[in-house]
């Protein structure tokens, strides 16, 4: 029993570092500029009807000079309306651009639709900066003015931040998820330990987009932002996260469990990815949860003191970066948290390695 102890107390001490570091640590990258640069929008869309009309608005409410901003939004062979929407968007605007996606086959990335397209969209932009987003968010109008901010000292990639749009309990808890991910995320970044890009909120600098070559030259990937988060990495630029408001971006949840699991595997073989050190502190949060329910069986009252422990360290984790965000959570819903982690990650794992192919926008991969 007591190496099963010592082991959940592991991810106790773990958490207590990361609420330490985040509060001792905490890095805030915006800086005020004398010039605005001219900045370019990067937009991948495919079968986006429902959800593409949102960007375009919160696009239209930019608060930056029109005569500095170009947005180019690519249609990435959509079979619904989504071409359509952005087409009447664009017109009689000398600054936004519509770029419609032939077949993918003979390209760089030709089992990778997103990547393809981005690429493409590079090879247009002519801003001295490029802001990436998904065609199913929204971003904030103070959203090109908070990440120019950002950049100086060597930096090549800014990622912010992104929350789950959520009513009911399951989009709730997608939403902490996202939270909880990105305090892990803003904890290693500031400590010069960059993991990742976010495809739905960063920013690259036109230097660093050249000189590692872009979309073109990422090797195959179902999670694209990672893999050119790595490629600017290793050209010697540093990678920031900013964790503002006026750097928040909003998303929607995965209407099911089917469509989260769908999302979920894709994201684990990105994570396969990853450095060794990650994947064992990775293993550790998924690991935590058989490790205490051994200990409860073996001795109830140490497990579930243990267990109450973590998961109050983990709310404070969780509050003071929600607090940075200009967020707040009721403590309950993060306790609750707990519990849906149980099935979420096991659940997720299972389908990672339960045979058959990665579905994505309507595309198979292997």
């Amino acid at each position: 029993m007591i190496w099963v102890a010592i082991f959940s107390g592991i991810l106790i001490v773990q958490y207590v570092l990361l609420v330490f570091f985040l509060k001792m640590n905490w890095k805030n990258h915006a800086r005020k500029k004398s010039l605005l640069p001219k900045v370019s929008v990067l937009v991948a869309a495919r079968n986006e009807e429902v959800h593409i009309l949102n960007l375009l608005q919160s696009l239209s409410d930019l608060d930056y000079p029109p005569e500095l901003l170009q947005v180019l939004l690519a249609d990435d062979q959509s079979e619904d309306r989504t071409a359509q929407i952005i087409r009447e968007w664009v017109q009689n605007e000398g600054n936004r651009t519509l770029v419609s996606i032939g077949s993918i086959e003979g390209t760089k990335n030709p089992t990778n639709g997103k990547a393809n397209a981005l690429a493409i969209l590079g090879h247009q932009a002519t801003g001295d900066y490029f802001f990436f987003t998904d065609a199913d968010c929204e971003v904030p109008a103070t959203w090109i003015r908070e990440g120019v901010k950002c950049f100086e000292g060597g930096t090549g990639l800014v990622i912010g931040i992104t929350q789950v749009r959520s009513r009911g309990f399951f989009e709730q808890m997608q939403e902490i998820d996202w939270w909880n991910t990105l305090g892990l995320v803003k904890v290693v970044t500031d400590l010069e330990m960059p993991t990742t890009g976010l495809g739905n909120n960063m920013v690259i600098s036109r230097a660093a987009y050249e000189e590692c070559g872009g979309f073109d030259q990422i090797p195959f990937s179902l999670t694209e932002d990672l893999e050119i988060s790595k490629s600017i990495h290793k050209q010697g630029y540093k990678i920031r996260h900013q964790v503002s408001e006026d750097f928040l971006v909003r998303t929607k949840p995965e209407n099911g469990l089917k469509s989260l699991l769908k999302q979920r595997k894709r994201w684990m073989a990105g994570a396969m990815t990853l450095s060794i050190p990650w994947k064992i502190l990775l293993s550790l949060q998924v690991l935590f949860y058989p490790a205490i329910l051994i200990l409860i069986a073996l001795d109830w009252q140490v497990g579930v003191f243990i267990w109450c422990i973590k998961a109050l360290v983990q709310s404070v984790f969780l509050q003071f970066f929600l607090k940075k965000a200009g967020q707040s959570k009721g403590v309950l819903v993060l306790i609750l948290f707990e519990f849906y982690q149980i099935w979420n990650l096991s659940l997720t794992i299972l389908y990672y390695f339960w045979p058959g192919k990665i579905e994505w926008k309507a595309r198979k991969y292997p």
